[in-house]
């Protein structure tokens, strides 16, 4: 199987491909989409999860998601019809660093997917430039919440604290609006749905190829986590707009 497969897999039980919760995930949505009838972007969309969420309470909304998984776009195109969204959401395949836009978005989303882009600071860059003004950007990325070891930083990315990490969107000219820091439930909890459900797809598969691999990769990435990052990472959700234009 290849990594597309597995991500799919392993996300059964938890679309979201970050460490939030529903009510979370809720929360940030309604700070973002305050009239209810905004254009969203979401850069890096994945299987669009956040769009279609926002698209399921808001039905003046419009929504454009970009990704450069062929594959995600089929599941998210799937699930939107079978949730009655389709209409109101838009899908393109291709780098999330080259998409344009004929015109300018009220909430540009980038969840998690900072390695598009090569860091946060660059996210927020591509990020603008789809902006409307007055607009807001709802951006997640990694932290570390302790010293991590050189074995995390190897595996996850050199990040920085929370202070730090707002300090740095700050001096870049952007004003936090709001923000969610991930609580150890949602980061355990989204770490053991991942590797529990590759894990399953694995045993019930005993006997396969495909079904040694995902149990070999669930193996790995649970004891990556348990022994590596859990006591060290943490992930940061921050509603952003333009300080001045």
């Amino acid at each position: 199987m290849n990594r597309e497969q597995m991500s799919r897999i392993a996300h059964t039980g938890h679309p979201i491909k970050a460490p939030l919760d529903d009510a979370s995930v809720r929360r940030l949505l309604e700070r973002g989409t305050p009239r209810g009838d905004e254009r969203l972007l979401d850069l890096g969309c994945g299987s669009a999860e956040w769009l279609l969420r926002a698209l399921a309470t808001r039905p003046q909304l419009h929504a454009v998601g970009v990704d450069i998984s062929e594959d995600a776009l089929v599941q998210a195109r799937e699930t939107a019809d079978r949730r009655g969204l389709g209409e109101r959401l838009v899908l393109h395949h291709g780098a999330a660093a080259d998409f344009v836009s004929p015109g300018p978005f009220d909430l540009v989303l980038s969840v998690g997917a900072a390695h598009a882009f090569g860091g946060l600071l660059p996210t927020l860059a591509a990020a603008r430039a789809h902006l409307a003004p007055g607009g807001a950007v709802l951006v997640g990325d990694g932290l570390w919440e302790h010293p991590p070891s050189p074995e995390a930083i190897e595996m996850l990315g050199d990040f920085t604290d929370l202070a730090t990490t707002v300090d740095r969107v700050v001096a870049d000219g952007w004003t936090p609006v709001h923000g969610h820091v991930s609580a150890r439930q949602e980061l355990d909890a989204y770490e053991w749905a991942c590797w529990g459900d590759l894990a399953a797809w694995g045993l019930d598969r005993a006997g396969d190829p495909d079904g040694a691999q995902a149990l070999a990769m669930a193996a790995t990435r649970r004891s990556e986590w348990l022994r590596s990052y859990r006591d060290t990472w943490g992930f940061v959700t921050l509603l952003l707009r333009r300080t001045a234009d």
